[in-house]
């Protein structure tokens, strides 16, 4: 019984070290040579100080900016550190009554126009990053009106924003929103 009791401790103390702390650290360092921007979290800076992850949604509530996609992360959304979805199924009354509700208000905005699904859904992580070119369409008259910049102006920024299908075979059309805000402050800045 002893001799098994020594035997179980040394190999949790073993596999510990190893898988614990060797592995994780070997990682890290395969990482850090190979691509150290992504293996840190692409960070955005701007004259030295982060304004945030290229791979991670941030809240912008601004008629002035593109909104990302509605998120479930957290209390207040965009959490990075409880991403998750919402759970709703289809037919879940909260879905149903916050979807209607989402729809009701865009439609106020842009009268008549088809409303993409990924403005009135949340992403399954609720940090996704980007929206489909639709919903970047979608919102080209609302913060073209708030910049005082021509729709035509703002329809071709979002366009040079638009990154194709990963690989061109994975995945869709995609807008990062953090990226295209960022360049309509750099290309057309807030009148104050």
């Amino acid at each position: 019984m002893k001799k098994n009791l020594i035997t179980a401790i040394l190999y949790t103390i073993v596999t510990t070290v190893l898988l614990g702390i060797a592995y994780p650290l070997f990682i890290t360092g395969i990482a850090q040579l190979i691509s150290k921007d992504t293996a840190n979290g692409q960070l955005l800076t701007r004259n030295g100080v982060v304004i945030g992850s290229r791979i991670l949604a941030q809240p912008f509530t601004g008629a002035e900016y593109f909104h990302p996609r509605l998120s479930a992360a957290g209390a207040n959304g965009y959490a990075a550190d409880n991403s998750s979805g919402s759970n709703y199924g289809p037919t879940n009354q909260k879905l149903v009554d916050r979807v209607a509700a989402g729809v009701k208000s865009l439609q106020a905005e842009n009268p008549g126009k088809p409303i993409p699904i990924d403005m009135v859904t949340a992403s399954g992580s609720g940090l996704d990053p980007h929206i489909t070119p639709a919903n970047a369409e979608f919102q080209i008259a609302r913060v073209a009106k708030a910049r005082g910049v021509s729709e035509a102006v703002l329809g071709r920024l979002v366009s040079t924003h638009t990154e194709g299908r990963q690989y061109r075979l994975f995945g869709e059309p995609r807008v990062n929103v953090l990226e295209l805000n960022l360049a309509l402050d750099e290309k057309y800045p807030l009148k104050k």
